[in-house]
């Protein structure tokens, strides 16, 4: 599916620059914390020298991660200015990017989908399937979530909402999104490898659902929602996406990757092999890919050699009997088969004009939800940074993502 002109993609200039100018870039995670909590209330989760910021005025958002709360890098990317500026009036708000969406940052955030087409959230009824008439719904862009539990490695949040797709059709949504980090024998049980000493390592999942609080049942003729966790990273010139997909032929299980999001990602950007993908996560140039339920192996992960970081994501794998929701700004022929797996490459939307961020993204989103009154869907996404020996992170390549970090290095 080809997704015409997102939000990464038309802004003016003039506001992709008040967007960015003093992003962060490589600060360490104390520096950003103590941003942050200047500005927001911040909930630090922290087991060892491993520790999580999490924002619930920004619905629970992790804003950043580390394995070394004094002196270690902070893993997400974080949109200072906006922040800094905080809520706009309506007023305040007009000719700006926060008429359409808050672009605060933050490394793992909650999304519902669809975003565009017949059943999009993104989209008032009887609206244009364009830039100007396109907006974030507060649930997921300015409303806090209520942090109703809190231990030392993990709090919860809940939040209810009511939502109008593009259909007309109505959802009363209750929301819950709990964060917990994990530690080093979690990990390595949850991945089936082993962490050894001298690894340094800061894991986390987000257990995210959603019920329908609703008198009447949600159904694929009228629209469904989905959950879509999204996080967004610093880049770098030495960092690159892997991700590992199943073999077979296109006949049979579809294309290996969805590479026409925003235009056809060329050669220097994206190399598909066999059973795996490299695509670039350095901010360079905007791009976007996704891999379809069929292809999914449940992982995807990358590298920043500069930095010796191996990042992992996954996500619990499961039945999807209504498929996946499809987030083309059209009226779609298929409105779900949608990706279950995507990532993102900011860069310059035109000649002359500059990025959004620049970050990179790596995405997870959940089956299409036909829930009936009371029932509930959940997505499971788990982060985790790892760095080590190259040695260490060579093994750990291997047997997570079926390649070794020299391939990694030498694919571009």
């Amino acid at each position: 599916m080809k997704i015409p002109m997102m939000i990464r993609l038309g802004i003016a200039g003039a506001t992709l620059g008040m967007a960015t100018h003093g992003a962060s870039a490589g600060d360490t995670f104390a520096d950003d914390l103590a941003f942050l909590k200047k500005h927001t209330p911040i909930v630090v989760l922290r087991d060892g020298g491993a520790a999580v910021a999490v924002a619930p005025a920004y619905q629970g958002r992790v804003m950043t991660s580390t394995f070394d709360h004094q002196s270690g890098p902070s893993f997400g990317w974080i949109n200072r200015p906006v922040i800094e500026r905080g809520l706009l009036s309506d007023e305040q708000k007009k000719g700006t990017l926060e008429e359409h969406i808050y672009i605060f940052g933050g490394e793992e955030r909650f999304w519902l989908g669809p975003e565009g087409g017949q059943y999009a959230l993104f989209f008032k009824p009887g609206s244009k399937f364009e830039f100007s008439d396109w907006g974030t719904p507060p649930a997921i862009d300015t409303e806090a979530y209520e942090l109703v539990e809190q231990t030392d490695a993990s709090a919860r949040f809940k939040h209810a909402t009511e939502l109008i797709n593009y259909s007309g059709a109505e959802f009363q949504v209750g929301i819950e999104r709990t964060v917990k980090l994990l530690d080093k024998q979690e990990a390595a049980e949850l991945l089936d490898v082993e962490l050894g000493e001298g690894l340094r390592m800061v894991g986390y999942e987000t257990d995210n659902r959603i019920t329908n609080t609703g008198s009447h049942a949600w159904k694929p003729e009228t629209g469904l929602l989905s959950i879509w966790i999204l996080g967004m990273y610093n880049p770098s010139p030495e960092t690159t996406v892997v991700i590992p997909f199943q073999q077979g032929s296109d006949k049979k299980l579809g294309p290996r990757v969805n590479d026409t999001y925003f235009g056809k990602v060329p050669p220097e950007y994206l190399q598909v092999e066999n059973d795996k993908l490299f695509f670039r996560g350095d901010g360079t140039r905007r791009g976007k890919i996704g891999i379809s339920p069929q292809r999914s192996k449940g992982i995807a992960g990358s590298y920043d050699a500069a930095g010796g970081v191996l990042n992992i994501v996954t996500y619990n794998v499961q039945d999807a009997p209504h498929g996946f929701v499809n987030s083309m700004w059209e009226l779609q022929d298929q409105p779900y088969s949608g990706d279950v797996i995507n990532s993102y490459n900011d860069g310059s939307p035109e000649p002359g004009k500059p990025p959004l961020g620049p970050f990179y993204e790596l995405e997870t989103s959940s089956p299409a939800a036909a829930l009936n009154p009371g029932e509930t869907m959940r997505h499971v996404q788990r982060t985790y940074h790892l760095q080590g020996s190259e040695d260490q992170l060579d093994t750990l390549a291997q047997q997570l993502l079926g390649v070794r970090l020299d391939a990694i290095k030498d694919a571009f």
